[in-house]
């Protein structure tokens, strides 16, 4: 068995006229949105916020604040499971790619990929392991070596020949607070990424993305409602320009605010202490259909389903790869 897995990128655009692939995880925010009557509408309206928030965010030379359009690219991630070419193959990750494009001089300006993550295998941790080994416990505890797995395939494929042929930059992951946490404004400032914040305690999702090798800082952009979480390589700061940033926070502040809008479409903005609420009733709903609930009950049937076609089959080779790899 080799070190490595063979990876296969694939594409498609998310826009108005966007259809979820067999093989997308039904969860995931932007296929969520293309589902059910409302699909054109919620997509239609989805796209016209991030290019609004992208607009008021990149406020220079662009007084009529139209200048610029985000484009957005689903990436598939598959990962061949055998040496033979005729190996099966597994959908292990989805991410999405922003470009922006610069009306005012007609030029295309690559972004960020990353911004929203979706993983089978994280769904089978979190909505199947982690479920199954606190079944009947009187204590939450976490398994040996929870995530281990998860986090080198996915080292594997950012360190892979086809991350590297179809990505200048590490990815960038954003996501929202945790509930369950208390997060203290510092008085470092970013111009682009607003306020800097700091948790009370480490989370287990900061534990599980610092398995798959990401550091994890939350900011508030400027004229936001409450800090999101990035998780990166490298330096944050300093290693993505203005409008790459300005890309994944329109982006994915859009889907916070209809996914959830107690935290990120709330009435009033975080304080200098701030402990995010989902029981929050102060606050705007936008015009798009959002299914949280199947969202909740699909994520253990995905698990279930990364279970069934790729953890058990593939037990012995999995276990194989992971130890080698380690």
């Amino acid at each position: 068995m080799s070190n490595e897995f063979k990876f296969t990128i694939n594409s498609i655009a998310f826009d108005e006229n966007y259809q979820p692939s067999d093989s997308t995880r039904l969860t995931t925010n932007f296929a969520n949105l293309a589902r059910g009557d409302s699909c054109r509408a919620n997509l239609r309206n989805a796209l016209a916020m991030i290019d609004n928030r992208f607009n008021a965010l990149a406020h220079w030379d662009n007084p009529k604040g139209d200048r610029y359009s985000v484009e957005l690219e689903i990436i598939s991630v598959d990962m061949n499971i055998s040496n033979e070419d005729n190996g099966q193959s597994f959908p292990t990750i989805e991410i999405l790619k922003t470009n922006v494009v610069d009306h005012k001089t007609n030029k295309r300006i690559e972004g960020i990929v990353g911004n929203n993550f979706s993983s089978y295998v994280r769904d089978y941790d979190f909505s199947v392991l982690l479920l199954e080994y606190n079944k009947n416990k009187p204590g939450f505890s976490i398994p040996e070596n929870f995530g281990d797995l998860h986090g080198r395939l996915f080292k594997c494929f950012v360190n892979s020949g086809a991350y590297k042929q179809n990505f200048t930059k590490p990815p960038v992951i954003c996501l929202s607070v945790s509930d369950n946490k208390i997060y203290h404004q510092t008085e470092n400032h970013h111009p682009i990424l607003g306020v800097e914040y700091l948790p009370n305690e480490s989370s287990l999702t900061e534990q599980y993305f610092k398995k798959m090798g990401l550091k994890v800082r939350y900011f508030m952009p400027p004229h936001s409602v409450a800090p999101l979480a990035f998780y990166f390589f490298g330096d944050l700061l300093n290693d993505y320009s203005n409008l790459e940033l300005i890309s994944t926070i329109s982006t994915m502040e859009t889907f916070q605010k209809i996914y959830r809008p107690e935290i990120y479409n709330a009435n009033a903005a975080a304080g200098k202490c701030y402990k995010p609420n989902l029981k929050n009733q102060d606050y705007s709903l936008t015009r798009i259909v959002y299914d949280r609930e199947e969202r909740s009950q699909l994520a253990i049937k995905q698990g279930k389903l990364a279970e069934k076609y790729f953890i058990k089959p593939y037990q012995s080779i999995i276990e194989q790869w992971s130890a080698n790899y380690a």
